[in-house]
């Protein structure tokens, strides 16, 4: 099996969102394997348009009209973009339900119709003839205000559900990530953990519903499936068999097994055999496995593999992140920036790359075709070298990131050097000096742009090879999943397996 990156759930200009489709497709490719680009279709049980609510309800009923109108246009975009093995693209919309909650419908078929209805259970069957799932997402929210609806929740229609975006965490009351959208906070009768009380199966998966058209927008949300190729259908068939998982933004590599199953799997037998396999992007400070949704296992960063003794001379992985941003500019900034490895190798390089910060209309906002090409790309990168281009804007708040950034995977000694140049400031330290701390500086005398290099992390704290046996039976169907957090405040969530009596 492969691991490949995605985003199911993004908007841009197609209905009520920002920035042009094909920009939205470019900025997938440049950082994902796959994606769907998502329009608002419909809202059934829609609040009446009274005082207070007019902006609400009309910028809802023209963004609905705005997508009927260039379906078929937003079809064929999706359509063009789609190169099996090199970037997969999905149909879809959304619809919203203040009963049911909020679904995004997702298909591999081109030709997938425009439809409306009552519930998710009426839009599904008016595409029977298509392969369609509905995927619930924000569910946290409270129950009939549009929170998930574990009781009409059918698994054969929705075998994942979107645990994080960019509202926040869906798991539970008490996750990582809380709630701070208008629409008001985390409600535990709609949450995940509500959902694998009442041992209902379905796959975790990540997604941005970023407003920005920029899918794969770093921190908001992203999934990971574990497919056979690059390809529309064995994305489908990981997807239809729940092998997903849902990240924050880090591209945390992750294997969970019970008995040689893959995570989403259902298996049977009285032997459990576990494994557990991940290789984080920063240093790993918790993880734990959950069965019945209780803490069953928990390795903490502080136990991982103890030092060995280093002497400079031997060759050993390293993870070091460049991240650029800060100073005033609300219009973007734009870097151009060189990375290179002296004395060692540059193994792989990930993007953290974002899009503007929106998550919904406001009256001030004005749509922009071009508010979604940031130039957000890596032009060359070699064995010991990387050249990108990125933009980043403000810092929304003093708590809310609108940095950019690389990861690099480095192998080397503490002699090796990290030696980058970003719009003509310039930072050189060796591993043995990152080992100790960041580097950082500044563009400008104050209020300016400025760039760091991170603190180095050692592979022994960013891996975790597990195994364990487990042969106590609590019910007819015991349910395990794994939760991951980084040093960096970066998540993973591995869908559940579910072992059966």
């Amino acid at each position: 099996m492969n691991l490949y990156w995605g985003d199911l759930h993004n908007h841009c200009g197609i209905s009520y969102g920002f920035g042009g489709l094909e920009n939205a497709l470019k900025a997938a490719r440049s950082q994902l394997d796959f994606c769907a680009i998502i329009g608002h279709a419909s809202w059934h049980d829609m609040p009446d348009r009274t005082q207070g609510l007019e902006y609400l309800v009309d910028f809802h009923t023209e963004g609905f009209a705005k997508l009927r109108g260039s379906w078929e246009h937003v079809r064929e975009t999706v359509k063009s973009f789609h190169v099996p093995h090199e970037f997969v693209t999905f149909q879809g919309y959304e619809a919203h339900s203040s009963r049911y909650g909020d679904h995004h419908f997702l298909s591999p078929d081109d030709d997938l119709p425009l439809v409306g209805g009552s519930s998710t259970a009426a839009i599904l069957e008016q595409l029977r003839k298509y392969r369609v799932i509905a995927v619930p997402h924000h569910v946290g929210y409270t129950p009939g205000y549009r929170g998930g609806n574990w009781e009409s929740f059918d698994p054969e229609a929705s075998p994942i559900v979107e645990v994080y975006s960019k509202h926040g965490s869906g798991l539970s009351d008490q996750s990582p990530y809380p709630y701070y959208h208008d629409m008001g906070p985390r409600d535990s009768r709609s949450s995940v953990y509500a959902a694998l009380k009442r041992k209902l199966r379905f796959g975790f998966v990540g997604s941005t519903d970023h407003h920005a058209g920029y899918p794969g927008s770093y921190g908001d949300g992203r999934l990971a499936v574990l497919a056979e190729s690059k390809t529309r259908e064995a994305i489908w068939d990981a997807i239809l068999a729940r092998r997903t998982y849902a990240v924050t933004g880090d591209k945390i590599r992750c294997g969970f097994t019970l008995n040689g199953a893959p995570m989403g799997s259902e298996v049977q037998g009285a032997k459990r055999n576990f494994a557990l396999e991940i290789t984080a992007s920063d240093q790993i400070d918790k993880v734990v496995v959950f069965k019945n949704v209780k803490p069953f296992k928990v390795f903490n960063g502080e136990d991982l593999t103890a030092p060995q003794p280093n002497s400079g001379t031997g060759s050993r992985k390293y993870k070091v992140k460049v991240e650029c941003g800060w100073g005033n500019a609300r219009n973007g900034y734009a870097w151009q920036g060189k990375a290179e490895i002296h004395a060692g190798n540059l193994l792989s390089v990930e993007t953290c790359f974002r899009g503007r910060s929106i998550l919904a209309p406001t009256p001030d906002l004005k749509d922009n075709p071009a508010m979604n090409a940031l130039s957000n790309e890596i032009s060359r990168q070699t064995d010991t070298t990387v050249e990108w281009t990125c933009t980043t804007f403000r810092n929304p708040t003093t708590l809310h990131p609108h940095t950019a950034g690389l990861i690099l995977e480095v192998e080397g000694d503490l002699g090796t050097v990290v030696s980058v140049e970003l719009n003509g400031g310039i930072i050189s330290a060796a591993i043995g000096e990152l080992l100790e701390g960041n580097r950082t500086t500044h563009l400008r005398a104050y209020n300016s742009e400025a760039f760091m290099i991170h603190r180095a992390v050692e592979e022994r704290l960013y891996t975790l090879r597990e195994t364990w046996i487990d042969d106590a039976v609590e019910s007819e169907c015991d349910v395990y999943h794994v939760e991951i957090r980084q040093m960096n405040g970066q998540c993973a969530w591995l869908s559940p397996i579910y072992a059966l009596a």
